[in-house]
């Protein structure tokens, strides 16, 4: 078990960390979060012009990499070997949590195969703060983001709207219109909250009932991260037997069994098994 990241001579340990930063407002990163970045002697950045607003503003004077999706696999060897050499190396998104449909899981991966020391710094992520705010159930399933293909699109949504909790993904702006008569389809009857921009000047939250979901005529900006509702399950209301059904059931009584008239009258009409069964007790009990 991985303890406190600092040894008792109050030396930060070695090994690999990834480091949560703010989802947009810059004051929200940790106290512990700037620490591990100054003490890295790399920090591996998705994106270096966004990192370094961050940077500047903390004083962070850290070394820097380049680590996005595309040079990944090219650059893993040589951040092992940094790591094998007892270096403190951090590594961070654009905004949030790393690894979180970011890269990273080739990196976390490989370091539990040479057996480096990976070490979580707890902040910020949108997946939690659109959670807590949603008014839905707290049992959640991340999804991330959606595939290109419209079958896989299909099937995936499919899957999703068998789950009884409330899920949680993430959308370009810019499909988000593409997938509504998507969600209307699969999603009947739940609500939905829409965040974007959070926590920066033009934060906004949009709740809506899935059913009256309409195209946005103006095109909402930014990644959006998207709650659903989680499955209500409805029940449905049986009927009360009717005169004529208690008449045909006693006409019934005495040629057919209790099972056989229930199976029947249910075939027929919306009633509980409980109820014929209890009133062809009662007709019997007469006798």
């Amino acid at each position: 078990m991985v303890g406190n990241s600092k040894t008792l001579n109050n030396e930060i340990k070695k090994g690999l960390y990834l480091v949560s930063t703010p989802i947009g407002n810059l004051g929200d990163v940790t106290l512990r979060a700037i620490e591990i970045l100054k003490n890295s002697n790399y920090i591996l950045c998705e994106d270096t012009r966004i990192s370094k607003n961050l940077f500047k503003k903390y004083g962070i004077n850290s070394k820097f990499l380049s680590y996005h999706k595309f040079n990944e696999r090219k650059n893993l060897s040589k951040i092992i070997e940094l790591l094998n050499s007892n270096l403190i190396i951090s590594l961070i998104s654009d905004a949030g949590t790393p690894n979180i449909s970011d890269p990273g899981t080739l990196l976390i991966k490989e370091c539990i195969k040479n057996n480096i020391a990976i070490r979580p710094i707890p902040g910020p992520s949108a997946v939690t703060s659109a959670i807590s705010i949603s008014g839905f159930s707290e049992k959640f399933f991340f999804y991330g983001f959606f595939p290109e293909k419209l079958k896989d699109l299909n099937e995936d949504l499919h899957s999703l709207s068998q789950i009884n909790f409330s899920i949680v993904f993430f959308i370009s702006s810019k499909k988000f219109n593409k997938i509504i008569p998507l969600l209307k389809k699969n999603f009947e009857g739940r609500k939905l909250l829409i965040c974007r921009e959070m926590t920066k000047f033009y934060e906004e939250f949009i709740r809506a009932d899935i059913n009256n979901l309409k195209e946005f005529n103006k095109e909402l900006k930014g990644e959006l991260t998207i709650v659903i509702s989680e499955k209500k399950n409805i029940k449905k209301s049986s009927q009360k037997l009717s005169e004529s059904d208690k008449m045909n059931i006693r006409q019934m009584i005495n040629k057919l069994s209790i099972k056989e008239i229930t199976n029947l009258m249910i075939s027929k009409n919306k009633i509980s098994k409980k109820e014929i069964y209890n009133y062809c007790l009662k007709i019997k009990n007469e006798k």
